[in-house]
Parts: structure tokens; C-alpha cells; sequence
């Protein structure tokens, strides 16, 4: 249901709170029960919307509750399924693999490989990636390097084993987020997170050009030109733009007693990107290309050059979850999904199976950036119980960033120690979420809240609170800590058992 509360409107309050009492009838945990109580009491006044709560107990019984099958726009804790579809399928281990293939042969004297090669992308997040994990084109040139391949010949063809080797703005996600940063092109054809960016610093004096010092990835400083100028002052007024070629003109002003400014972009055209992250690399192997040559033969089967590996799914999913990437995301749902053409919808299917929750959830993509998802707080708090006894579930909180970390750093402060908490939060511009659990001396619980409306700010100042507040007394969630016991034997309130 629901439910708006004016300044003045005492009567709605008080309605209000009635509405926020607890969905099950228990008194089980009165303490508990109060505490959430009066946290919604604060809250309702300071952010107005619609609200949907659900709080499990340790064996996924709903203990507090507030509109908790109302399905809402869930923003990024939809990548906390995502994970849990693509695992189920994949497994812990998986890994994705990125290959330098090659049709002909090596000239041993010349050390020139006659004949035609290619890079096979096949979607590896974790390629050129701005984490701690990554996997690099330079160790795939050290390879080539190391067999002897001193120079290459012709342009460089992509190919792909798993799909079609480009990528795409998806077709779910609305047009408002095309270029920004957290919101790149997606598909196998991936680099860097598909991002481009460019660190400049003012001239030495006024009237003087803007200098580059880094780009980001490496080897990318080929494709900007700079035509900003460095002015008086400490202002910044930069601008990037992509050119039709693939490369960024950099303009504006920066204030010659400015710092130095980053400014990063979602990449126009990935090609262009890879091909200089790899022209770099191969240059740094000593290698030398030619990309004007000759290309030869392509009949065949391809021999492997080259070839590296990503780190395991888990240390992937961790990172993904940990850093909120939505391109991240759906590369683990297209991963797992395969050819299937529509992967949001077997995301969907997996989730409905799991809780057993056929109305409170529709799926369109697997980052959560798309408002057209819907999930209810119910539907969470299910899935959180569940999932970890089904295959593929073992430890899965763990792959969830911990209070102080990524997302959650806000949490550091206001608790016992990191790991008491293990959620993921969503965020959009009229969405605040925050799904997970949060472990207490008593056993774990199991919280969802989500809020639609547009006090976005205000409300996840408050799930920060709430959060707080259960956990103060939380310990760490140990590992295997939701394996013990069956969970989730009720069916959403209000609902028959399907």
C-alpha cells in the first residue's frame, strides 16, 4: 500500500504507523520489533514515499514487516541474483578466457607471423579492469613475445567463442545514461570496463595548452587531442568529447592554480580503445605491427598463439558487487545465460524458483540499472534465506561487499567490527535499497528495504541508521553461517504456498 506523510499531518502519521506493525504476529523479539517501530516512525516523516521492509528471522520467517510483497524498483540489489543465477550455473571456479588465435606460420628467421591472426574477446570482466584482479593484453604480447613473434601483419579482427564479438548500449536501459560512466557499452568486446579517461594539469602559464599527464587505461593517450587552454584562477570548465574515429577532443578552461583533473567517460567506440590498449602492449613486447599488411590464409582451425585467464567467478562476483558494476553484472547474466536471446528472463525464472515468489519479481536486465525491474522486499529477504542451501550457494554472502567496504564504507563507523554486515545497495535517482544480511549474537537476520520516491538522500541516510541500529551489537557472519538449518518454509504474507 501506499502511504505519504505531509508536515502537518498528524492523522496520516498516526495511520502510518499502524501500517508499519509487524506483518507476522509474534512476540518473539518484542525488543526488536520496537526498535524497527521506532525507526519507521523517524523515518516516514523525513522521507515520504513508498516503502517496502521486510526483516527475517535465522530460518527466513518474517518478523517485521511493512508492505513487504508490494514489488519496487530495486536499483543494483538486483546484482545480488544476478550472482546467485550466474553461480548456480557456472560454479565458484569459472573463468573466462581471452586468446591471441592464429592461421599460418611463423617465419623463424624474420620472426614475422605469416599468415592471419585475431583477438578473441569473449567478455571477460576482468580484462584491462581498473581492480586488484586483472587480466592484461600485455601478458597475452609477452606470450607472443616468447615464442618468437618479433612483428605482425595486417588489421586487427576481433572474434569471439561465445556470441557476437561486440558490444552494445542495451536496449533496457533508458537513453538518459548512454555515455556515463556507469553505464557503458556491454558485450563481449570488453576492455577496461569499456571506460576511456584522461588526467590533465594546467599549463606552466596562462594562454598556455592544458597537458596530459596519465590516461587511463595504458596506451590510451593516443586517442585524445587537447585543445583546452589554461586560464587565471582555480575554476575548471573541461569538456570531453568523442569524435567520430573513436578518439576524444579535450576543450575548455582549467585555472592555472587548479589541481589536476580527471575526467572519464563510458568509451564510443570500444574497437578503437582496444586497438590502442593493444598497439601498447605489443610495443612494449617489442613487437613490432604493421596493421596495413597482408593478412593470408584463414582456412582452417586456428592454432592458440596466446592466452590468458580471468580469476575465479567468486573473486570476480566479489569485485562486481563490491565496486556496484553494472557492466560487471551483465557480463556474469550473459556468462550464464548463453545463447539464451531474452538472459533476463531465466534470471527471473531462477529467482521465482528459488523463493517460490511467482508475483513479486520481474527481471529485464542483471545490473539493476533499468527502472522497468520490479522485486519485492519479501522477495529479497526469501532469496537471502534460500539460496544459500541450493546448488551453488555455499558461502554466498561472503561474495557481498562487507560493512567499511565498496559500497558499504559508509558503515564503517557505528559498528562492532567489518563483516557484520554483508548487503548490497542500489541506488537511482528516485531509488535507495539496501538488501542483505547482518549477523546478531542470536542468529542472523535478514533485512530488505527499498524505497521509491524522491527523497533519495534522505533515505538511505536513514537505511544507514537502521542498519546501524540492529547491528550494534552484531558479530561477524562466519562462514557456512545460513547452512545449518532449512530456511524459508513460509510463503510470502498474504499468499498461498505455490
Amino acid at each position: 500500500m501506499r502511504t505519504t506523510i505531509s508536515r502537518n499531518g498528524l492523522i496520516q502519521f498516526a495511520l502510518l504507523l499502524a501500517m508499519a506493525t509487524p506483518a507476522v504476529a509474534s512476540a518473539r523479539d518484542s525488543t526488536l520489533q520496537a526498535r524497527l517501530d521506532a525507526w519507521f516512525g523517524r523515518t516516514a516523516r523525513r522521507a515520504p514515499g513508498t516503502w517496502g521492509i521486510a526483516v527475517g528471522d535465522p530460518q527466513g520467517r518474517l518478523v517485521w514487516g511493512l508492505d513487504p510483497t508490494r514489488p519496487l524498483i530495486p536499483a543494483s540489489t538486483v546484482k545480488l541474483l544476478t550472482t546467485g543465477f550466474a553461480r548456480s550455473v557456472l560454479g565458484s571456479d569459472a573463468r573466462k578466457s581471452t586468446r591471441v588465435l592464429g592461421h599460418g606460420q611463423l617465419d623463424p628467421n624474420t620472426g614475422t607471423w605469416i599468415g592471419s591472426w585475431s583477438l578473441e574477446l569473449n567478455g571477460d570482466p576482468s580484462l584491462e579492469h581498473r581492480g586488484s584482479e586483472t587480466t592484461g593484453l600485455d601478458e597475452l604480447a609477452t606470450q607472443l613475445a616468447a615464442r618468437g613473434v618479433k612483428r605482425l601483419l595486417g588489421p586487427l579482427t576481433v572474434t569471439s567463442g561465445s556470441g557476437n564479438p561486440e558490444a552494445s548500449f542495451p536496449s533496457t536501459w533508458s537513453v538518459r545514461h548512454r555515455g556515463r560512466p556507469f553505464a557503458p557499452l556491454v558485450g563481449n568486446l570488453t576492455i577496461h570496463d569499456n571506460l576511456v579517461g584522461v588526467t590533465v594539469a594546467p599549463g606552466g602559464k596562462v594562454g598556455r595548452p592544458v597537458v596530459i599527464t596519465g590516461t587511463a587505461p595504458h596506451g590510451a593517450e593516443r586517442l585524445f587531442t587537447v585543445k583546452a587552454r589554461t586560464v587565471d584562477g582555480r575554476r575548471s570548465r573541461l569538456s570531453i568529447q568523442a569524435q567520430p574515429d573513436g578518439t576524444y577532443l579535450v576543450g575548455g578552461t582549467l585555472g592555472v592554480r587548479s589541481r589536476a583533473r580527471t575526467i572519464t567517460r563510458a568509451a564510443s567506440d570500444v574497437h578503437a580503445l582496444l586497438q590502442a590498449i593493444w598497439s601498447s602492449a605489443l610495443a612494449d613486447a617489442g613487437i613490432e605491427w604493421a596493421p596495413s599488411g597482408g593478412i593470408g590464409s584463414g582456412e582452417g582451425i586456428a592454432a592458440v598463439l596466446a592466452e590468458v585467464q580471468s580469476p575465479v567467478f567468486d573473486s570476480i562476483a566479489s569485485e562486481v558487487n563490491r565496486r556496484s558494476l553494472n557492466l560487471g553484472a551483465e557480463l556474469l547474466l550473459q556468462w550464464a545465460a548463453g545463447s539464451d536471446p531474452v538472459p533476463a528472463e531465466r534470471l527471473t525464472a531462477h529467482v521465482q524458483q528459488i523463493t517460490g515468489d511467482y508475483a513479486g519479481v520481474k527481471l529485464v536486465d542483471g545490473s539493476g540499472l533499468s527502472d522497468l525491474n520490479r522485486v519485492s522486499a519479501w522477495t529479497f529477504v526469501s532469496y537471502l534465506a534460500r539460496f544459500p542451501l541450493a546448488p551453488g550457494g555455499r558461502n554466498f554472502p561472503m561474495l557481498l561487499p562487507a560493512n567499511g567496504s565498496g559500497t558499504l564504507w559508509t558503515l564503517a563507523s557505528g559498528l562492532p567490527e567489518r563483516g557484520v554486515i554483508r548487503a548490497k545497495t542500489g541506488t537511482l535517482g528516485n531509488v535507495a535499497s539496501l538488501v542483505g544480511y547482518l549477523g546478531r549474537p542470536e542468529g542472523i537476520l535478514l533485512v530488505s528495504v527499498i524505497y521509491n520516491g524522491a527523497r533519495v538522500h534522505t533515505a538511505r541516510k536513514a537505511q544507514w541508521e537502521l542498519f546501524r541500529i540492529l547491528g550494534a551489537d552484531g558479530v561477524v557472519i562466519p562462514a557456512d553461517s545460513l547452512d545449518t538449518e532449512a530456511f524459508g518454509s513460509e510463503p510470502p504474507p498474504g499468499d498461498s504456498a505455490r
